[in-house]
């Protein structure tokens, strides 16, 4: 054999080496992922070819599945009151994917997580089992509340409701919402139903209870008063301050007022500015416990971290490096102070629990068709942010808030009721854009223990209302009574 035949040979021995190689791998090391990825056709088609498992709100399912003639995705996802329970369930499409709840425990809903075989004959067939169900944690009379109090207002805004003991979600909405079923297939209808979606200006398919941040205004002052309070820089909530009305930022000629006359707030004490949401006093109070100790404070009830309930959430932000006038800034939730709907719900149930938060969850439950447990949920603290003594002072100013406050319209007859609206100011222009309005409350009952807290934003940049009629205290808080009103209606 001549030397250029030889080496041929050898390179050909080589390329059919590397072959088999190649192909050995395929098979018995990717042949897995391979098969369980997104844009593997088969997958797709088998993912589509059986009744999805069901999302399940109060004992009865939200979601569906119908055929779809014509098609090798044999079915296809449909949604009961899809817009209500959207930021819950996320949407599944055959186009487009999948969100939320939908997206996180698909393994389970199309009968793919490997819990759901029944027996070792089941993996040796390979047949697919029938998709579980996702049992939430939602109670259906407060997210219908929580829905309807934002849609009567036709506002952009959300409501999250938890209840401080355990952390269940109880209530999670956001508006203007939209119907998951309308894009759940892949026809040309469907695609061109979401892309009317995604160029909607008011940005439906946004979720602002738990994706977004925003200021939160006067509602932060209740997380000022507790990280004042535990670290000693106020000791007495009923002992009057040393801050001036109006209040002069420090490094600053600028002069920040009341909405009430500043007589009212001059020199006043923590409880009193809480009733009447003295910006002076948060402003000194923030200043004086120091951005470190604001922020440890805020990191405690979740703040500067995502989030996962098991949908991840976005960050709430209470930044590092601040000036003095921008720690001032922060103890009034304005600044560079952000946080999400869901993270002022956190910090609110974390007060109504005496300073414990527990971690939110919104998945009670995971099991088969059989009805079987494939997964519990089990209640786990994240932290006791401050004290228990500081949470009940802080309790006790925001209760006196909604009997003799700014928060008398959350008030409900018979029932003990901590509340804070707020108002706060966006943008770089803020006289030329509209303030959202905001509202925290939580209900305690007989025994002190609080069954629900509440956390709603109302973004009234569309609403046919006057700017002097934008408060929390008037938009915010009948949504947030209604929804605690569903609650105890059933505790």
């Amino acid at each position: 054999m001549n030397k250029t035949v030889r080496r041929a040979a050898v390179f050909c021995g080589l390329l059919v080496l590397a072959l088999l190689v190649r192909a050995t791998w395929v098979q018995f090391v990717s042949a897995e992922t391979l098969a369980e990825h997104d844009q593997n056709r088969r997958v797709k088609i088998a993912d589509f070819g059986q009744p999805r498992g069901d999302i399940i709100v109060g004992g009865a399912a939200v979601t569906g599945s119908v055929t779809t003639p014509g098609s090798d995705f044999k079915y296809k996802r449909v949604f009961k009151d899809g817009p209500m329970y959207a930021p819950v369930t996320g949407f599944f499409s055959q186009s487009q994917g999948q969100t939320f709840l939908e997206g996180v425990h698909n393994d389970l809903l199309t009968g793919r997580d490997s819990r759901l075989l029944g027996s070792p004959l089941d993996t040796l067939t390979g047949e697919r089992p029938k998709g579980g169900d996702v049992v939430t944690t939602i109670d259906p009379k407060a997210q219908k509340a929580a829905y309807k109090g934002l849609t009567d207002l036709d506002a952009k805004g959300a409501v999250v409701a938890i209840d401080p003991r355990d952390g269940k979600i109880l209530a999670m909405a956001s508006t203007p919402s939209y119907d998951p079923s309308v894009f759940s297939g892949i026809s040309g209808k469907d695609g061109k139903a979401f892309e009317k979606l995604q160029k909607d200006k008011a940005k439906p398919l946004n979720n602002r209870a738990f994706r977004e941040a925003y200021p939160p205004g006067s509602t932060f002052k209740i997380l000022t008063a507790a990280a004042a309070l535990e670290h000693g820089t106020v000791d007495d909530i009923n002992e009057r301050s040393r801050a001036r009305a109006p209040y002069r930022l420090p490094q600053s000629s600028t002069e920040i007022g009341n909405v009430v006359p500043n007589a009212m707030c001059d020199k006043a004490s923590m409880k009193t500015a809480m009733q009447w949401s003295c910006n002076n006093v948060f402003l000194d109070a923030a200043l004086r416990t120091g951005k470190d100790k604001m922020r440890e404070t805020a990191e405690r009830f979740g703040f500067n971290e995502e989030q996962f309930m098991p949908v991840r959430t976005a960050a709430s932000g209470y930044p590092e490096k601040l000036d003095k006038p921008g720690t001032a800034l922060t103890g009034m939730g304005q600044g560079s102070v952000t946080t999400t709907p869901f993270q002022m719900a956190m910090v609110t149930a974390g007060l109504a629990n005496d300073g414990k938060v527990m971690k939110p969850y919104l998945v009670e439950e995971l099991r088969g068709a059989d009805l079987s447990t494939v997964e519990k949920a089990k209640p786990e603290e994240l932290e006791q942010a401050v004290s228990p003594e500081t949470a009940r002072k802080v309790q006790e100013m925001m209760e006196y808030t909604v009997t003799d406050g700014t928060g008398d319209k959350v008030a409900i007859d018979g029932v003990t009721v901590g509340g804070k609206p707020g108002t706060a100011q966006h943008g770089s222009n803020v006289r030329d854009q509209r303030p959202y309005a905001w509202f925290v409350s939580y209900a305690k009952q007989s025994d002190g223990t609080s069954p629900v807290a509440v956390a709603v934003l109302v973004d009234p940049e569309d609403m046919d209302i006057t700017r002097s009629e934008i408060a929390g205290g008037k938009l915010g808080a009948p949504i947030a009574k209604a929804v605690m009103q569903a609650v105890l209606k059933k505790s």
